[in-house]
């Protein structure tokens, strides 16, 4: 009787990728896009928790 050989699953690709995210310096600017584009966001937010409350 043979012996099953087993193949284990290829490796995933784990190999450091850059982050546009975390790459991009934070400037002044950039937060204040930030913040003006979020108003919609932190809105829910607030409907949100005066429901929970």
């Amino acid at each position: 009787m043979e012996t099953p050989t087993y193949d284990p699953p290829a490796e995933p690709d784990r190999t450091p990728r850059a982050n546009p995210i975390v790459d991009a310096p934070a400037t002044p600017a950039a937060c204040a896009r930030d913040y003006a584009a979020a108003g919609p966001v932190r809105a829910e937010l607030d409907k949100q928790q005066r429901r929970a409350a």
